[in-house]
């Protein structure tokens, strides 16, 4: 019997570990749900933006630690995950008004295009803050863990991180389906002459759309300090992942974007106890490419009146 319940408590730890990178994942899917789900642009340099998002929690960790001010020292987290937003997604306007504005309609030149974009934003990282990967020093607030019980402990920077997913995808639903803002969107996506020809700055909405998708990103790096250290290819490591979160939930779904981050999360870190982690990614990447064979338009597919 203890053999049997300390293995319940092992699978446990690994759901709940599947959960930290269930709120990466999800956090980076929400951003690129709005920019490729709801403008049809292909981000490669999605990924990347979450690397500035971390870079910029790891510099702020280094100043409130070198200044040695004991309140900012203890609260430069929650301020970092702002300065993020407002970093990563500043960027993403100027991309956007740079590049990605003149590639519209034109997927495979968007590819292309954000593909090169992350190979100079890798190099830039890897010129400014070196090749070695570098960790923010976390609030002592946000080390340790609680136990419900002897053989189960659960970190509180875990929690925070579930917290903060939780806040964030109930704004973006809001401001998605119960905005102004939102409704713009959507009929912008839907049909791009019409919407301008009502009134909808649609030049507007596309750039404060493809900069809202990128600040969500850049919260996610920040969240992605609190489990793992930066390095200049961190977020790349991810981009593969959020694109298969949102075209398996269906690139518009905002449900389905949250059911898949959770099945991939939770399938990998619970085959990643029996088997290797390459393995169980193969693994589970294999499976969910099953399922879009048989169901291309994804879990949660939007329904269209003809």
């Amino acid at each position: 019997m203890d053999s049997l319940s300390d293995f319940g408590a092992i699978l446990l730890m690994q759901g709940f570990n599947g959960l930290s990178n269930f709120c990466v994942l999800l956090l980076m899917a929400l951003g690129l749900a709005i920019i490729f789900g709801q403008m049809g642009v292909i981000n490669m340099a999605h990924g990347d933006f979450l690397t500035v998002g971390a870079y910029t929690t790891y510099v702020c960790s280094e100043v409130a630690h070198g200044l040695g001010i004991k309140w900012l020292t203890d609260s430069y987290f929650l301020i970092s995950i702002l300065i993020s937003f407002v970093i990563a997604g500043s960027l993403g306007l100027v991309v956007e008004h740079l590049m990605i504005r003149k590639l519209y309609t034109r997927p495979l030149d968007t590819l292309l295009a954000t593909w090169g974009l992350s190979l100079i934003m890798q190099q830039t990282f890897r010129s400014t803050f070196g090749a070695r990967e570098v960790s923010a020093i976390l609030p002592d607030w946000l080390m340790g863990s609680l136990k419900p019980s002897e053989a189960i402990d659960i970190p509180i920077n875990g929690l925070l991180m579930m917290g903060l997913t939780a806040v964030l995808t109930t704004l973006i639903f809001f401001a998605l389906y119960r905005s102004r803002w939102g409704i713009r969107v959507r009929a912008t996506t839907q049909n791009r002459t019409m919407s301008a020809a009502t009134g909808i700055n649609t030049t507007r909405v596309d750039r404060l759309s493809f900069g809202l998708g990128c600040g969500l990103a850049g919260i996610a790096g920040a969240a992605f300090t609190t489990i793992g250290s930066t390095g200049p290819t961190s977020g790349s490591l991810y981009i593969v992942d959020t694109f298969l979160v949102v075209v398996f939930g269906g690139a518009q779904s905002l449900v389905g974007g949250i059911a898949s981050a959770f099945s991939i999360a939770q399938t990998q870190a619970t085959m990643e106890f029996f088997l290797s982690g390459s393995t169980a990614k193969v693994l589970t990447l294999s499976s969910v490419i099953l399922i879009l064979m048989l169901r291309p338009q994804g879990l949660f597919s939007i329904k269209a009146r003809t």
